[in-house]
């Protein structure tokens, strides 16, 4: 039987039982096993991590495990450039494009009401997810661990918080997106961007009210949605200027 000591930072104790959470512990093997299957048979996926120390010095996932080795793991620097110590990615994703799992519509909502740009429908598969992750190059969001998992997801994060509201402002803040919100940019229904449209190329479509009281209007050329500054539009720019104002 053969052993190594592990340590996990930060957030990814999330993912560990409460005697290992911010400790060195042993974790028993035997026979070959990569970095990356150890760690995940740990609990934790392989793409919440983003820095693998083993015995001082950075690994990639295919890096073999030894008797003894000191194992470091950190999670996703996303604010900070590390790109000269690790060996886990070719490259960070800085063209931040979101897809979700079908568990975070309400999430999906809120994030293109921020103005990302983000892929979700409620009746996709995991296959689904995982073959347009490989086209497209998206950050996965997820409750799903096992589908974190998929060797074919490079950028993922697993989401901790329940309510929606929580949920938005933990993305914005895991992922250092303060800078690049750009509110009511999107359609909340199919995530086309939207585009101004004058008063009077819609008239005859609006509500009474809405023809009396409003002269600002935005249009989704792709399902023909039309979006005012409405009092959802007030409460929900408070909401953002709340949350951009915590990072000062």
């Amino acid at each position: 039987m053969y052993y190594a000591y592990f340590r996990f930072y930060e957030e990814l104790n999330y993912f560990l039982p409460l005697d290992k959470r911010k400790v060195r512990f042993i974790h028993y093997f035997k026979g070959r096993a990569s970095i990356k299957d150890m760690i995940e048979a740990i609990g934790v996926p392989h793409p919440e991590v983003d820095l693998i120390l083993i015995n001082g010095k950075s690994v990639d996932f295919s890096y073999i495990v030894q008797h003894q080795d000191e194992v470091s793991v950190y999670p996703v620097f996303e604010s900070l450039d590390i790109s000269k110590v690790t060996k886990l990615r070719e490259k960070p994703l800085r063209n931040v494009k979101f897809i979700l799992d079908v568990h975070l519509g309400k999430l999906a909502v809120y994030l293109r009401i921020f103005g990302f740009d983000v892929l979700y429908r409620n009746n996709f598969t995991d296959n689904d997810i995982v073959h347009i992750i490989e086209k497209d190059n998206r950050i996965l969001l997820t409750k799903d661990r096992g589908l974190l998992k998929r060797k074919i997801v490079t950028h993922g994060y697993c989401v901790r918080e329940i309510n929606p509201k929580k949920q938005a402002i933990e993305i914005v803040k895991r992922f250092d997106l303060f800078n690049l919100i750009i509110p009511f940019s999107r359609c909340v229904h199919c995530n086309t961007i939207l585009v101004k449209i004058e008063k009077q190329e819609i008239i005859d479509k609006l509500l009474p009210r809405v023809k009396k009281f409003y002269n600002k209007f935005s249009f989704c050329p792709n399902c023909q949605k039309i979006y005012w500054q409405g009092s959802h539009y007030q409460s929900m720019m408070k909401f953002i200027e709340k949350i951009i104002n915590s990072k000062l």
